[in-house]
């Protein structure tokens, strides 16, 4: 509803709903975002922020992109000479992406919600 979307900063010409992936590709970042999650993403939030080299959280922000694999959800932030991407799946380990090699990733947006449905 466009009322929610406004009242959790999102413009409602801005918001796309997503499936994260069933199954083994979509458990990178279990256990906050579980396999066949809905995402809410605001397309108005591109922009990747920077992190300090001397940053030790786990904890950035999450955006929605994609890659020559399809679409994916991770952590993304800015280092340096690279853009790092952090699965909160502690077996998946982060990837580093050069910046040269970061204009072919195309950012969806932020990720601001998610949720699931209980199975029965």
């Amino acid at each position: 509803r466009g009322e929610w979307l406004r009242r959790v900063g999102v413009a409602p010409s801005a918001a796309v709903l997503a499936r994260v992936a069933n199954g083994d590709r979509g458990e990178s970042m279990w256990p906050t975002i579980c396999p066949g999650d809905m995402v809410l993403i605001d397309t108005s939030r591109r922009d990747i922020p920077n992190r300090p080299s001397d940053y030790k959280s786990r904890k950035g922000p999450i955006y929605a992109f994609t890659t020559e694999e399809g679409a994916r959800v991770k952590r993304i932030a800015q280092l340096d000479d690279a853009v790092i991407l952090v699965s909160d799946n502690p077996n998946v380990p982060p990837e580093f992406i050069k910046r040269e090699q970061w204009a072919s990733i195309n950012v969806i947006g932020k990720v601001v919600w998610w949720g699931h449905t209980a199975e029965e």
